[in-house]
C-alpha cells in the first residue's frame, strides 16, 4: 500500500480502533481499580492509560509535528525504562479522570496532525510510519491491559462472545515443511518494526510440525505422567523454578474435587480439551515438548512453516496470503477472551494446511531475541537492541489479545523464559530425519 491517502485512512482506522479498546479495558473498572496494582509484574490501568497518551504526544505532537510539550513535567514519570512496573504505584500519576483528559487531549490534536502531514518526505513520515507505529504501541498496551485484568481479582469486569466449534475431522496431527530457502523477515511491510528487518535469505532443513497448538487435553497427558516432578524434561533453570515454586501446571489452573480447573478474566471453569494451552512459559513448553520426543521449533521454521509458499516460492505477509485479517482467517483483537479450539479458522491456514499460525496464542520457539543481519536501530534502541541476546526467547503468531495491526507474519514478540502471565502456548516439531 503506497497511496497517501488510503495510508492516511488505515492509520486512521487504527488509531480509532485502538482507543476503542482502551476504552473498553479502562472504563470496565472503577477509579480504585485503575490506580490500584494487581500484581508486581504490571502497572495500575492507569499508567498504562496515561503512557500511551505520553508516548502519543512524543511521536506525533512533537517529533512529526513539532508542536510544543502539552506536559513535559510527566514524561519522565511514565518512561518505561526509568521506573520499573514494580515502583510505578509510588509515583504521582495522573488520576483517572485526569489521565483520561490527557489522552484525549492528545488524540485530538494527533488526529488533526495525520489529517495535515505529507506521508512522505522523512522516515517518520513515509508511508504513515509513526502513526502506524503508536496504533501498534497502544494495540500492545491493551494486551499488557488484558493481562492486568487477568490478574487482577474478584468477578468478571469483560464479556465477549466464545469463539465458534472447530472442525477437526480429518486433520493429520502434523505436517511436513520441505527444507531449502526462503526470505525470513521483510523490507517492504510500511509499518514493521525494526527487529522484522530487513528480509534477508534462510536455508531450513525439512522439519514436522504440529498441525495446530498443543490442547490442554495434550498438556494435561504430561502433567498426570508425571511431568512436573520429573527432572528429566527441564532445563536446570527451569527445574529450579518448578521446584522453587512448587509449579504442578500453568498458571491460573488448580485441581478440585477430581477435575481440573482454571481461573479465566475472573471466572472459574473447567479447563477445556480442546483448547490451546495457555499461560506456559517457555521452560513449560520446553519440557512438554522433551517428553513428548519432540522440540520446539526455531523462530526461522516457525516463520517459513507461516509465510514460504512451495508453489511460488515467496514469502507471504500472512500464513493464507496478503491480505488483511480477518474473523474467518484469525482469532485476533480481543473479539474472544480465549484462543479457539485447535483446528480452528481453516480460511486461515497455510498453503501446506497448518492452522492458527496467527492469533489465539503466541507460541514460543526454541530461538533467543536476536538481530537480523543488517539490523538498523530504528526510531529508537530502546524498542528491540536492549532486549537482544540469550536472556529472551522469541514468540511468533500473536494471540486473541492482540490486534491485527500488531500481528503479521513477521512479527517478533519476546519475553523472559520465565514468563507464565502472558498469552503464550506453543506447538511442537521434530526433525525430518
Amino acid at each position: 500500500m503506497t497511496d497517501p491517502e488510503l495510508l492516511r485512512e488505515r492509520a486512521l482506522v487504527a488509531l480509532t480502533a485502538a482507543r476503542a479498546r482502551t476504552g473498553v479495558l479502562t472504563s470496565s473498572v472503577d477509579d480504585h481499580e485503575l490506580t490500584a496494582q494487581h500484581s508486581p509484574l504490571m502497572s495500575p490501568l492507569v499508567w498504562d492509560l496515561a503512557h500511551i497518551g505520553n508516548q502519543e504526544e512524543q511521536w506525533l505532537l512533537r517529533a512529526v509535528a513539532g508542536q510544543d510539550a502539552i506536559r513535559p513535567e510527566i514524561d519522565s514519570l511514565y518512561d518505561a525504562f526509568e521506573h520499573p512496573r514494580a515502583a510505578r504505584p509510588s509515583l504521582p500519576l495522573l488520576a483517572p479522570a485526569e489521565a483520561r483528559r490527557y489522552a484525549a487531549d492528545v488524540r485530538s490534536k494527533a488526529l488533526d496532525v495525520l489529517e495535515h502531514t505529507p506521508l512522505r518526505g522523512g522516515p517518520l513520515t513515509d508511508a504513515a510510519f509513526a502513526f502506524g507505529m503508536i496504533a501498534q504501541h497502544e494495540q500492545q498496551h491493551d494486551e499488557t491491559m488484558l493481562i492486568t485484568h487477568q490478574l487482577r481479582s474478584g468477578p468478571a469486569a469483560l464479556t465477549a462472545p466464545d469463539p465458534d466449534p472447530a472442525d477437526t475431522e480429518g486433520l493429520p496431527a502434523e505436517v511436513l515443511v520441505p527444507g531449502g530457502p526462503f526470505t525470513m523477515g521483510t523490507s517492504a511491510e510500511p509499518w514493521a518494526l525494526d527487529n522484522e528487518r530487513p528480509a534477508h535469505h534462510r536455508i531450513v532443513p525439512a522439519f514436522h510440525l504440529d498441525t495446530t497448538p498443543v490442547t490442554c487435553g495434550a498438556y494435561l497427558r504430561f502433567i498426570d505422567d508425571g511431568g512436573y516432578r520429573d527432572s528429566r524434561w527441564w532445563e536446570p533453570a527451569g527445574w529450579e523454578m518448578v521446584r522453587e515454586h512448587e509449579l504442578t501446571a500453568p498458571l491460573f489452573w488448580r485441581r478440585e474435587g477430581g477435575q481440573w480447573l482454571r481461573r479465566r478474566f475472573g471466572v472459574t471453569e473447567p479447563v477445556p480439551a480442546d483448547e490451546p494451552v495457555l499461560h506456559v512459559s517457555w521452560y513449560e513448553a520446553d519440557a512438554y515438548a522433551r517428553w513428548a520426543g519432540r522440540r520446539l521449533p526455531s523462530e526461522a521454521e516457525w516463520e517459513k512453516a507461516a509465510r514460504h509458499d512451495p508453489v511460488s516460492g515467496r514469502s507471504r505477509r500472512y500464513p493464507w496470503g496478503d491480505a488483511d485479517p480477518t474473523p474467518a482467517r484469525a482469532n485476533l483483537g480481543q473479539r474472544h477472551l480465549r484462543p479457539a479450539p485447535a483446528g480452528a479458522c481453516p480460511e486461515g491456514q497455510s498453503p501446506l494446511g497448518i492452522r492458527q499460525l496467527i492469533g489465539d496464542v503466541w507460541e514460543w520457539t526454541s530461538s533467543d531475541f536476536l538481530p537480523y543481519p543488517g539490523f538498523v536501530a530504528f526510531p529508537y534502541r530502546e524498542y528491540s537492541q536492549v532486549f537482544f541476546g540469550p536472556g529472551h526467547k522469541v514468540l511468533r503468531g500473536g494471540a486473541f489479545s492482540v490486534a491485527e495491526v500488531a500481528c503479521r507474519g513477521t512479527f517478533r514478540n519476546w519475553d523472559l523464559p520465565v514468563r507464565r502471565q502472558i498469552f503464550a502456548g506453543f506447538r511442537t516439531a521434530r526433525d525430518a530425519t
